[in-house]
């Protein structure tokens, strides 16, 4: 029997979905967690690992390895990616190097390696503490967007129109650095902002070459000032001259990085005949979007990803579905969770396949940009792009949040747009 380690942060949605992927493939799986994981069964089939500290990660890999030896290490988000990159070139498992996997979670390094290879993507300029961003931003022309190098989710990404708003939203972005233990004067990005339409890229690397699984038109307008994620509808309704080109910028951009094997998630801008790459991660989508993707006889994206790492047959990688989406709920305030109504309604909508509330009533909530978490989601499918869409955004309406602020009043969010 083949034997897996799957990098499960204790804070992933996705540990439940990749758990029953591997029981369908009636695969051997050990977690390799920063945290014990309540889904392991038993002492045999868990290991603590620093995700954090990347090289004693790999090197507490390896050790158990040697004893319980591995067929493939799959990281199932971004905090575990180096970590497999790291101990799977140690034990000579098919991975995508440490070198493409890192240039892949610093943002300033991706975007150094995109620029050397020509691809497509937004001016930027990488601030370092003796710079002078007001110098850099007049010369990118605002407005512009601020990024941390090293984190996701949109987490400290803010959107500046003028240069009075500069040195503030900084401040703010480093204290959010601060907040999630990142070393002092850790560089932050500064990029053009981009206008146009957003779409996301799900795709598959073998030996090279990208597979395309699905392009997700992002209906919602994302111009800032902070950049909430919500609707994620494929098939594309871009004609097939702009997804072909879609397509090949993502490809221009995982060469560029040197990413070979397994899931690739990539963000792009599109506007006219004109594609900028803006992010692209050696990982599949975030959160429990997956769920939106079905492939050949009802294969889930994690089975699928897990087929790959095993080097077992993949025989059908065309979704079941005509058209499908899912729509993530943003925080709209910080506060207290205290009540949800509006989920079995949600439920009825024509299309809705799923409503997934993945916060508990009492926790605190933090919205963008100093958050990166999401109230729930919600899953559709349809005969045609359009009819998905409409089915998020009924269900959508139909759900109501309460929030208790910090100054112990209640607030209803109907709308999380």
């Amino acid at each position: 029997m083949q034997h897996i380690l799957l990098l499960l942060p204790s804070e992933t949605y996705r540990a439940a979905d990749f758990m029953h992927a591997a029981a369908q493939l009636g695969t051997r799986v050990t977690v390799g967690s920063d945290h014990r994981n309540p889904l392991a069964n038993s002492d045999e089939r868990v290991i603590e690992i620093p995700l954090k500290h990347p090289e004693l990660a790999a090197d507490a890999i390896a050790e158990y390895a040697s004893e319980f030896p591995l067929h493939a290490i799959v990281a199932v988000d971004d905090q575990g990616v180096i970590t497999a990159a790291l101990a799977s070139d140690r034990l000579n498992l098919p991975y995508n190097s440490p070198q493409s996997v890192t240039a892949t979670r610093n943002k300033a390094d991706m975007r150094r390696r995109l620029t050397a290879h020509g691809v497509p993507q937004p001016a930027y300029a990488v601030l370092q503490a003796a710079d002078d961003p007001q110098v850099e931003a007049d010369l990118l022309g605002y407005p512009v967007v601020v990024k941390p190098v090293s984190l996701s989710a949109s987490q400290g990404v803010i959107r500046v129109d003028d240069p009075n708003e500069l040195q503030p939203t900084l401040a703010r972005v480093q204290e959010i650095l601060r907040e999630r233990g990142r070393p002092e004067h850790e560089a932050i990005l500064l990029e053009q902002f981009v206008p146009g339409t957003e779409v996301a890229v799900e795709g598959l690397m073998r030996k090279g070459r990208l597979e395309v699984l699905a392009i997700f038109d992002k209906p919602d307008p994302l111009d800032g000032p902070f950049f909430e994620e919500t609707l994620y509808v494929t098939p594309s309704r871009h004609t097939d001259a702009v997804q072909s080109t879609i397509a090949s910028v993502t490809a221009q951009g995982a060469e560029a990085l040197g990413l070979t094997e397994g899931v690739i998630h990539a963000e792009l801008r599109t506007i006219g005949r004109q594609t900028s790459l803006l992010e692209i991660a050696g990982r599949s989508i975030g959160g429990l979007c997956a769920r939106a993707l079905r492939f050949g006889l009802g294969v889930s994206l994690e089975q699928l990803i897990l087929r790959h790492a095993l080097n077992l047959p993949i025989h059908d990688l065309q979704r079941t579905d005509a058209a499908s989406g899912v729509m993530m709920l943003p925080i709209p305030q910080a506060g207290r969770l205290v009540d949800v109504t509006g989920v079995n309604r949600a439920h009825e909508i024509e299309g809705i396949t799923g409503v997934e509330i993945t916060v508990s009533l009492g926790q605190l909530l933090t919205p963008l940009p100093e958050g990166n978490r999401y109230l729930g989601f919600l899953f559709a499918r349809g005969h045609q792009p359009s009819q998905v869409e409409a089915a998020l955004r009924a269900a959508h309406a139909e759900l109501q949040f309460s929030i208790e602020t910090n100054c112990d009043k209640s607030a209803t969010a109907s709308s999380i747009a």
